[in-house]
Order: C-alpha cells, then sequence, then structure tokens
C-alpha cells in the first residue's frame, strides 16, 4: 500500500503534495511486464497522476494524464480517482534503451519529445475538462511544471522518481508537487526554490525515510503542517458489466460471427490484464435490450 500526503506552510503561501506509490508502481511492472525505461516512464506518470487526482476530492471525479511524445514508448495513459488511487499502461511495455552518459535510464529519450502532455479532468458532469501543453524534456517532471505554470498560472516545483533495482523490480516509486499560492512573495519562491535543490531525488528521500520526511524537507523553513493522509495503490475498476457497456457498439452479426468462427470472445483489460470470455450470446446482447 502507498501513502500520499499533503502538507501546506504556516503562512498559507506553499502546499505540497507527496507519495510514495512504490508498491502500486511495482504491480504495474508485473502486470504490464515493462522493461526498466518503461518502468521509470510509466511510474513517474502514476506518481503524478496519483497527487493531481487526489486534489479534486469529490466522489466519483477522475483524472487522466496522458503523454505521447513521439518515442518508442508510444502513448502512456494514466488514470487516477479522487482519492488518488492509479491504473495504467504504456502503449510498447517491452522498450529497451542504453542508460544515458551519467548511467541514469533514459526516460526522456523513450517518451520523446515531439508530441503533447494532456489532463483530463472528469468531474461527472458535462464533458470532461481537458488541458495540454507540448513536451519539453520527456521527463515528464519538468514537463508537468511546465503544465502547471502554461495552463494553470501555478508556479510549481515537480520531483518525480522511480528506483528500479538490478533484478527490474522497482525498490522507491515517488515523488512530489510543491506549488505557490497567489500572495507568495519572490522571497518565499526563492526559499522553496533552494529547498527543492537541496533536497535532492525524490528516490533518494523516500530510501532514506518516510514520504512525510520528504514533504517537510521541501517546506523546510515554512513551519509546515501535515494536513491529511491517504492510502494510495494500484486499482482497476474494470467488471463484466462495463466490459459488456464497451462492446455495445459492435453489431449483432459481428459479435455472432466471431463466436461462430471461436467458439467464444476474448477481451481483456489493458489496465490490469484481467481477460473476460463471453460464450452466450444473450448475455452479449442484454445491455442492449
Amino acid at each position: 500500500m502507498g501513502k500520499l500526503v499533503r502538507a501546506l506552510s504556516r503562512d498559507g503561501f506553499v502546499k505540497i503534495t507527496a507519495v510514495d506509490l512504490t508498491d502500486a508502481v511495482e504491480r504495474a511492472r508485473n502486470i504490464h511486464h515493462t522493461l526498466p525505461v518503461v518502468t521509470a516512464a510509466l511510474g513517474r506518470t502514476m506518481c503524478a497522476a496519483s497527487m493531481m487526482g487526489n486534489a479534486l476530492k469529490s466522489d466519483g471525479d477522475s483524472l487522466t494524464l496522458r503523454i505521447n511524445g513521439g518515442g518508442p514508448v508510444g502513448t502512456i495513459l494514466v488514470v487516477s480517482d479522487d482519492r488518488g488511487n492509479v491504473r495504467g499502461y504504456a502503449q510498447n511495455p517491452e522498450v529497451d534503451l542504453p542508460l544515458r552518459p551519467d548511467g541514469k535510464l533514459s526516460v526522456g529519450a523513450a517518451v520523446g519529445t515531439d508530441g503533447m502532455l494532456s489532463v483530463i479532468r472528469d468531474l461527472g458532469f458535462g464533458e470532461p475538462v481537458t488541458g495540454s501543453v507540448e513536451l519539453v524534456s520527456g521527463e515528464i517532471a519538468e514537463d508537468l511544471a511546465r503544465y502547471f505554470v502554461d495552463s494553470e498560472q501555478v508556479p510549481t516545483a515537480c520531483a518525480l522518481g522511480v528506483l528500479v533495482a538490478q533484478d527490474q523490480s522497482v525498490l522507491r516509486a515517488g515523488g512530489y508537487i510543491a506549488q505557490l499560492l497567489p500572495g507568495a512573495s519572490e522571497d518565499t519562491a526563492a526559499r522553496l526554490e533552494e529547498n527543492v535543490a537541496r533536497a535532492g531525488s525524490a528516490t533518494a528521500q523516500l530510501m532514506g525515510g518516510s514520504v512525510e520526511d520528504m514533504a517537510l524537507r521541501v517546506l523546510d523553513g515554512f513551519e509546515p503542517s501535515i494536513l491529511e493522509t491517504d492510502d494510495v495503490s494500484y486499482r482497476c475498476g474494470c467488471t463484466r458489466e462495463r466490459v459488456l457497456t464497451a462492446i455495445s457498439g459492435v453489431t449483432e452479426d459481428e459479435l455472432r460471427r466471431m463466436l461462430l468462427e471461436d467458439g467464444k470472445i476474448e477481451v481483456k483489460c489493458r489496465f490490469c490484464d484481467q481477460v473476460y470470455t463471453f460464450t452466450d450470446i444473450s448475455e452479449l446482447l442484454a445491455q442492449r435490450s
């Protein structure tokens, strides 16, 4: 089980959300059989979506983070509920690239920069609200910070990280989003920038302490208080009924043809790889009556 925390400076001008999503990213790796660079790219996106989804706070709301930079990993798509529970996948999970000269995973090269980062908020009424920015680095954290500045006019510091072991399992995955609120002074902005630079990477902080420690370290000197803590996990909401709804656009003739040819129809969930098998045409058509 992962953990997400929210904290606020005493003066109310700086807020931070931080998450440890190690278990969820490891589960995603096992579901999708991702190689390390894709594990890192998908895991960073999951951490970002979890923190942003948790901010929605109304039952039934959801947030989708979609990234496609034209790189070999293809599209990364992650969905978060209003608590920060996530599910997601990468289009090409078995991409393998050489390490960067500094020994780190080549996430930017895998994702690419010829494309967009899109944030889609579904608030349960009307059409979902979408905001997009062009990718800058493909490293995701920098791209997300730009999204907040360009699309929401909120100065933001973002750190996201996934540390992969020699056996390709996930040692740590997490990050934070720290933001200046209206009225924050230039001194406050400068102090936050210094703290971010001094704190180091998200994974290094999580290896040495808790997610609460990370949040409080980034807000060092601001007299922060932890506002809330939530448990978060990898959670897919697929059901047999939802799959039936999803295939309702397939014509009856086509369904009968598929059953006649194969004796069954199998539908696999992109998020959790659960396979749903249908052999009865009456069940397939029941939703349409």
